[in-house]
């Protein structure tokens, strides 16, 4: 029997801010609780594709690094109409986000798409200073802490 892994991807405006901190965060607590990629895939994309090859945004890198986490190996990517067929969980980072995937998803039997934070946006640090990348880090660590238990249940796992 194969084994299909759960697949998760986040997405903002660039892919150099939320997502990737999103998918960052999401990672490593999935590796902490011991979690394979057999299990569980994280990925991140953008509404736009102004950034794609980019890596992180450097004041995201230094919140990330602040906190023990390594994100040096994203690469900004546009979000794909295909995925959300190919991922079981889409999480937007604010309405807007969520808009675009609403637009684009039509059928039953597509991803799960919903905002991070149960009904709030994760505000956008990139006009920000380092502050504001480190308030979003510790909104998106919170969420994602919060979805932990519900992802062990879809994954049939011991909860955190």
């Amino acid at each position: 029997m194969s084994i299909h892994p759960y697949r998760v991807c986040f997405l903002c405006t660039g892919n150099i801010c939320r997502s990737p901190i999103s998918a960052v965060v999401l990672a490593s607590r999935a590796a902490a609780e011991g979690w394979s990629p057999s299990q569980l895939v994280v990925d991140s994309a953008g509404t736009g594709a102004w950034h794609v090859g980019e890596g992180m945004d450097r004041r995201a890198l230094a919140a990330l690094a602040r906190r023990g986490y390594d994100g040096k190996a994203h690469r900004a990517r546009r979000f794909e109409k295909k995925w959300i067929e190919e991922r079981n969980l889409v999480i937007a980072l604010d309405l807007s986000h969520l808009h675009f995937l609403e637009q684009l998803s039509a059928r039953r039997g597509e991803a799960e798409i919903r905002l991070l934070l149960d009904g709030a946006e994760v505000p956008d640090p990139y006009w920000g200073d380092a502050q504001d990348f480190d308030e979003c880090l510790a909104l998106i660590e919170s969420g994602v802490d919060a979805m932990l238990p519900e992802l062990a249940g879809r994954l049939g796992v011991v909860a955190p």
